[in-house]
């Protein structure tokens, strides 16, 4: 059980940099439209105006960061099922800091073709498409961490639940900032 519960604790540490990506890309965005304003072939926005290149591009870039931080630790007090290499170091948390906003934008593109505005609440496609899609970013690029951390996937269930209240927290934190234009 002991075993279980320090397997929990750090795949969901692990799973930082996929977490973190996301106010990263409201802190930095604004910037370069990722549709650069264009429709899709039902006359609606691809992505919509809160979907902007700065954003995606320092999402990635402070998810990255946050994960180098998190993992050096992880691995200096050999806190991980392995040592990572290097490469690992840096390509983990950018793999799921990238898969993350790209689940992301592919939560805006459903919302944009269920005729749902940019900033509206989408409920569950606001926070598991950027889940799911670090999942399997993770395991196609980096299986060998994947599989280690997320094998039993019980962190898997265990992250799917607790994301709609992190999501829920942060951004409520984000619109009292005055990050966020809504609080969801």
């Amino acid at each position: 059980m002991q075993n279980l519960v320090y397997e929990i604790i750090t795949g969901l540490i692990a799973f930082i940099p996929a977490l973190a990506a996301n106010p990263g890309a409201v802190i930095t965005g604004g910037y370069g439209l990722m549709d650069f304003g264009r429709n899709w072939k039902d006359g609606r926005r691809i992505f919509g105006d809160g979907k902007t290149i700065s954003g995606y591009a320092g999402g990635i870039f402070s998810g990255t960061v946050a994960g180098i931080v998190t993992y050096y630790i992880l691995n200096y007090y050999s806190l991980l099922p392995y040592r990572l290499t290097l490469l690992s170091l840096i390509l983990v948390p950018f793999v799921l800091s990238w898969g993350s906003l790209t689940g992301d934008l592919i939560g805006s593109f459903i919302k944009r073709r269920l005729n749902m505005k940019s900033g509206q609440k989408g409920n569950l496609l606001d926070m598991w498409p950027f889940v799911i899609v670090a999942f399997l970013f993770s395991f196609v690029i980096t299986t060998r961490f994947f599989l280690a951390m997320y094998g039993n996937f019980v962190d898997i269930v265990l992250i799917l639940v607790l994301t709609p209240l992190l999501h829920r927290g942060v951004n409520i934190m984000a619109y009292r900032m005055k990050w966020k234009d809504v609080p969801w």
